[in-house]
């Protein structure tokens, strides 16, 4: 815990550092107040708790987390985990949710999982951003195009079917607003400006909003003001709260109802699957984005110990009204890019965006939804890594293409978490069965040269590949078949690494049923850890029945004196 810090305070930090990481951090921070706004709306909440989420885990996680460089803030990946929950158990719930969420990615990085991102597969990962990407990109249709629909509710194809259906009541002025904020978006890359894109085509659709009004009093399209409205101690207003986030336990927040959602444990099974949802993926983009990161900046995080940050991370921030976070790859770039190495950019980042919140809410309320939107579209597409989804299924093998396909098809039609089960099952079952195929054993030829004098009733049995529950009864059945005539059998296992439960009571039959038929059995130079385990199970040394040996000179000597007995 707190590695990265400890490293940064060991280091030698100049003047220098520290101004690039400022400068950095203000640059991340212009990116992400935008976006912070504009994930929160996704996710069904008002757009202060994605800003407060910026601010106390950008913080936080930089200070106790395993990387240097990592900013942590709401990511798009979370807005269809997020936005359920909030439409069932308000935002009370999901900010508890968050906090289990929290203790569980806790316990992960205790648990030494931080390694967990090495052994999903590239298919498994690719096929549920695909998905989040589309999910996330149709969620914004409506508010692109103005469409009159009071609240997308249902499943994927629910939603997708009433955006259709309103697709007569598109509204011409949102339309306006959201394609010049788009065109913006990917036409000032083009600039080579150092200015965030994010930023000037926000500017360019909220002015242009503006301008069309004067110009015409029939103009109008929908703003954050118009769109969210907050009370607090008596304080009405619309858009965002000019006050800093404040200490408040979840579970006094309200539900679905807008009544208090309280604590119980009845509550906290139900928000228990939400909770290892959350956890499961924060802990794959905070560590892949951590690996992209190393890549990019040369360092090394520690898994685990950004693990342990993540949690602590999540535990604090629903304390301060902030939704489910972790590192977030487009901010951590733009860091990285900038010449942010220390976790001062992110710290400086959260400044930025908490002094944002004290004197730019009242020019923040004029953004339009059909600039958010074109936003979130943005990244959308960026998220859902259309040309490596394309390029996975031209080149990779069928195996893989099937899983990526189910992935994607079930974090659309379904959910992340059920995307993840069953494509990390199936791979799961897909490389049981290539093992199973590469495992092998295959009667050897007689070689005097090789293996010395060999009489005609020793047969010798080559063994390659692990043998484990799918491969151990494929593997072995066919010793079990022998010839009249024949006296001892030779298990060459040089090449066996691998030895489970399932192979060792195949292991057990075999040296019974070459016991029952009178037939010698010699294991050789199986790896002293396997011997212990067949010796555990009651396959042990017997004088003239079962013996071990080194080399296969040595076998085929203690077989000779077998057949000599």
């Amino acid at each position: 815990m707190f590695s990265a810090l400890r490293k940064s305070l060991a280091s030698k930090i100049t003047l220098s550092d520290i101004q690039e990481n400022i400068l950095s951090g203000l640059a991340v921070g212009v990116i992400a107040l935008p976006l912070s706004m504009a994930l929160a709306i996704a996710s069904g909440v008002p757009p202060q708790h994605g800003l407060y989420t910026a601010i106390v885990a950008g913080i936080v996680i930089a200070l106790s987390g395993g990387s240097k460089v990592n900013i942590s803030g709401p990511t798009a990946a979370f807005v269809v985990v997020l936005l359920p929950i909030v439409q069932q158990f308000g935002i009370g719930g999901l900010l508890v949710s968050g906090f289990m969420a929290g203790i569980i990615m806790i316990l992960m990085g205790v648990g030494k999982l931080g390694k967990l991102i090495e052994i999903v597969p590239y298919p498994v990962i690719i096929g549920f951003t695909a998905g989040i990407g589309v999910v996330i990109g149709t969620l914004q249709i409506k508010d692109f195009l103005g469409l009159n629909i009071e609240a997308l509710n249902g499943d994927y194809l629910d939603k997708l079917l009433l955006i259709v259906s309103s697709l007569p009541t598109i509204n011409w002025q949102e339309l306006l607003i959201g394609a010049l904020t788009i065109t913006t978006l990917l036409l000032w890359p083009r600039m080579r400006s150092k200015i965030p894109g994010h930023l000037i085509a926000l500017l360019v659709g909220s002015i242009s909003a503006w301008l069309f009004s004067l110009l015409s009093q029939d103009f109008s399209v929908a703003t954050i003001a118009s769109r969210f409205h907050y009370e607090i101690n008596g304080l009405i207003g619309d858009g965002i709260p000019a006050i800093l986030p404040a200490f408040e336990w979840p579970w006094n927040l309200p539900d679905a109802n807008g009544n208090p959602i309280g604590l119980s444990f009845a509550l906290i099974k139900m928000l228990l699957p939400a909770a290892i949802t959350i956890a499961i993926l924060g802990a794959l983009e905070s560590l892949l984005c951590a690996v992209v990161a190393d890549g990019m900046s040369g360092k090394k995080h520690n898994p685990n110990d950004e693990l342990i940050g993540q949690g602590i991370g999540n535990m604090i921030v629903p304390l301060f009204g902030g939704i489910p976070a972790t590192a977030a790859i487009a901010r951590t770039a733009a860091n990285i890019k900038a010449g942010g190495n220390l976790p001062l950019s992110s710290v400086v980042h959260s400044l930025f965006i908490l002094g944002s919140i004290l004197a730019l809410t009242p020019l923040l309320a004029y953004i339009p939804m059909a600039s958010m939107a074109a936003l979130l579209l943005v990244v959308a597409w960026n998220m859902s890594e259309a040309k490596h989804f394309i390029r996975t299924i031209k080149v990779a093998p069928r195996d893989d293409v099937i899983v990526l396909i189910l992935c994607f098809s079930l974090t659309v039609l379904f959910d992340m978490t059920v995307a993840v089960a069953v494509g990390m099952g199936l791979s799961a079952l897909l490389f049981i069965r290539k093992s199973i195929t590469l495992t092998k054993t295959t009667e050897i030829e007689k070689n005097h040269e090789l293996h010395g004098e060999l009489a005609d009733n020793i047969v010798i049995y080559d063994i390659n590949g692990p043998l484990f529950f799918g491969s151990a009864q494929k593997a072995l059945q066919s010793i079990s078949i022998v010839t009249p005539d024949l006296r001892v059998v030779i298990l060459d296992m040089s090449e066996v690494n691998m030895l489970d439960m399932s192979a060792i009571v195949t292991m057990e039959s075999i040296k019974d049923s070459l016991a029952r038929q009178h037939i010698g059995l010699v294991i050789n130079n199986l790896e002293p850890r396997m011997v212990v385990k067949l010796r555990r199970a009651g396959v042990r040394y017997k004088p003239g029945k079962i013996q071990f040996s080194r080399t296969i000179k040595e076998a085929v000597a203690i077989a000779n004196e077998m057949i000599s007995q």
